[in-house]
Formats: structure tokens, sequence, C-alpha cells
């Protein structure tokens, strides 16, 4: 039995995947979620697996599904990932967790690879949250935490809702509540990821195991100050609200540094300045916050920290604020099943792992409330940096990482 991978065939793939973006929003990867582009790269996945014989389907929410059947009545071992990007993105973040449940299925088939459980391969959509603001929402349909009423309030920068989205790619948005999955169905899912950090690199290793995601708090801070004219105005008599956010930010990263907050991430990735003039003092500023941790206790005392220290800062400024709340996701502590099955199968391959946390949220903490989820991190390299065209990782450790999957559904198709 031959399962090693090839890393050729693995940028092979990675590379269809990353011709399909929009030239004309720059450089990187442009592949918002609910979009035709995303679409396509489902077709693309879906092709490869009718090209294997799988049966595939996508279900009501443009979650994307292919299936070898087992050979016992029994629920489903599952892996896969997402195809969605932030704009200006690199080409490996959630890709190459598509790419290694397409070449895990390719070598079951090729290799005759008999299993007892049916392997399923799985596409969600929208994990990003890049275009409308809130995170893993094909995997929240899977695990029946959808809100329906954020069908219409979620909306993208041009206004339009998540229900008119669905509806322009031909999904009925209504639906949504037949996407949940049964768990009765479902016995376990790994998903390989990029680190989009630097630890396993700094430690030599080869792959991670992530026995905990974190989780996100996510809210947005308008300060409404006076807007005046920049040189008639008088530094001491200014209500300048974007140094009362500027401050804030300052304040935030300080909290963030120390010793104490070690697993602390604090995010302001959107800044709007209104009336946005060169000679005008902004009366409005806007910005996004994005509280990480892997302590949900940890996590709402730093979200309920921002918000208390922006009221202070924003009232010795002489200005207001107001808090606009966006979306809270709970860290996630995965259960031992699939993180034990990816520690024996990288010690069978004689792979050196490190159990580590994740910082960024993914789909595998959603399917974690259906079924027991891992996830098995590969080495980013240039520091770590994701989310950007300068995103990397070496085409041999992703093909390492897609053999590991291999042992994990082999060892779970064994002992479960």
């Amino acid at each position: 039995m031959n399962a090693g991978t090839n890393p050729q065939e693995f940028r092979e793939l990675i590379e269809r995947f990353a011709e399909l973006t929009d030239p004309a929003a720059g450089a990187g990867v442009n592949r918002l979620a609910y979009t035709p582009l995303e679409r396509d790269a489902h077709r693309l996945f879906a092709t490869f697996m009718e090209g294997l014989g799988l049966r595939v389907w996508t279900d009501a929410v443009g979650n994307t599904y292919a299936e070898k059947a087992g050979g016992e009545a029994l629920p489903a071992l599952a892996t896969g990932s997402h195809l969605d990007s932030v704009p200006a993105a690199g080409r490996f973040d959630g890709i190459a967790g598509v790419v290694t449940a397409m070449l895990t299925a390719k070598w079951l088939v090729e290799e005759k690879i008999s299993h007892r459980h049916p392997v399923r391969f799985v596409v969600f959509a929208n994990e990003e949250g890049a275009r409308f603001g809130r995170a893993c929402i094909g995997s929240r349909f899977a695990a029946g935490r959808f809100d329906g009423a954020e069908l219409d309030s979620l909306r993208d920068a041009n206004g339009v809702s998540l229900a008119q989205a669905m509806t322009a790619l031909g999904f009925d948005a209504t639906r949504y509540a037949e996407a949940a999955w049964n768990p009765r169905d479902w016995a376990a899912f790994v998903e390989l990821h990029i680190e989009q950090g630097p630890y396993l690199e700094d430690r030599g290793a080869q792959v991670g195991i992530v026995d905990c995601i974190s989780g996100s708090s996510r809210f947005e801070l308008r300060f409404s100050g006076r807007a005046s004219h920049s040189g008639g105005t008088p530094m001491h008599l200014r209500s300048d609200s974007a140094m009362a956010a500027a401050q804030l930010m300052l304040l935030a990263e300080q909290l963030a540094l120390d010793k104490d907050h070690d697993t602390t991430r604090i995010t302001f990735g959107r800044i709007a300045v209104e009336p946005g003039s060169i000679s005008t003092i902004p009366g409005e500023c806007v910005i996004s916050v994005d509280v990480r941790d892997t302590l949900p206790e940890r996590q709402k005392a730093v979200a309920d920290w921002v918000v208390r220290e922006a009221e202070s800062v924003a009232h010795k400024r002489g200005c207001a604020v107001t808090v606009h709340p966006l979306a809270v996701t709970d860290p996630v502590r995965l259960p031992d099943l699939v993180p034990d099955a990816v520690a024996k199968a990288a010690a069978n391959q004689g792979v050196s792992a490190e159990i580590m946390a994740s910082g960024a949220s993914h789909d595998s903490q959603l399917v974690n409330e259906v079924c027991p989820a891992g996830m098995v991190f590969v080495p980013s390299l240039n520091g770590g940096v994701s989310h950007s065209p300068e995103e990397l990782s070496r085409f041999e450790d992703l093909a390492r990482g897609c053999d590991v999957v291999k042992g994990v559904i082999l060892e779970l198709d064994s002992t479960m």
C-alpha cells in the first residue's frame, strides 16, 4: 500500500484553484464567499471527485460533498475545509485542506483501500467571514447553529444580504435548516490546514496536533467627535474621533502584549474616518474589533475591557462611542479522539509533531458540535504570514500532512 502523496500533484491542484480569482481585485487570491468564483472552485472539486466515481452533491446552502462508500453501515469519517478567501489572500488557506481531501479520495480509489466506514469529503461555503462579517457560515449551517435572522441582517459592503447573495447563485436561503447534519451519520472529522503562524517552523516540527481552537468576539466601535477645520482648531480644543480610536488601539496592544495574556489577540482590521478630508478633523471614526483567545472567560473579559476603555478614552477626548456587536464564537477544546489518532498516525510515519492551539477560527470548531473533530497543521513560512499573497508552505510539508490525514482515517476506521 503506497500512501505517499506526490508534492507536485499537490502543487498542481493548488495552482488550479489559485487561477480562480478576480483579477480586477488586485494581487493575491480574491474569491469571496457566495460569489460565482467560489462556486467555480466548488465545481472544480466536484468534477475531480466525480472523475473518481464518487457520489457528489451540494446541500441547500452551498456546501459540497463527495462520498466513497464503506463496507459496513456505519457513520461517516470525513475530511475537508473551505475554498473562499479574504481579499488579497494567499493560495493555501483552506485550499490545502480541500486538496488533501481530493488526494486522499484519489488514494483510496486508486489503491483500492478497503474501509468499514463511508468516507466523506467536505467543502464548506463561506468560512472566512470576509464578505458578511460572520465566519464559518457553511459549517454553522451544518452544525445547526445558524440564526435565521442573519440571512437578512448579515450584509456585505454593498448592502447585499446573505440571503440575496445565496439566491443569486440559485440557493433557496429559506431551506437553510435542511443543511444541518444528523449526528448519527457522522463519526469523526479531520481537517488539514496551514498553521498561519510561526510556531511549527520555529520548533522544527513537521506537523501540529491541534487540541484547542481560539474563539473570537467581534464588534464595531463608532467614535463620534466634532468635525472642524484642521488649521483653525487648536489641539487642546479638539474632539478628534480618530485620535480617540488610535489611543484605544495602543492601549489594547499593550494589554495583549502582557505576559498574562499570552494567547490573547486583539485586531483592529477595518478603520473608516469621516468625512475623510485632509484638512478636516475627523468627526466620526469606526473601527472593527476582533478579540481572540483560547480561554472563554479571558476572551469575554478582554472584550468587555475594550468597550470600557473605549468609553473612558472617548469621554476624556470629548467624544461619544457606540458599540455594534457582530459575532461571538466560543473557544473549543477538542476531544481526544481525533488528536490522539493524529498523534498515532504521525508517529507511525516517523513525522515529528507538536501539540498546539489554533489562534485562528476554523470549520472544525463548528463540526465538533456534531461529531469529534481534529486538525493537522503544517508549517507556514515567511514568519507565519497568512491572509496575504506572501502566505507560503512547502509542498513537501503539505504532502506529508496529507499522508498523516490518510493515516488518521485508517486509524479511526479500525478503532471506531
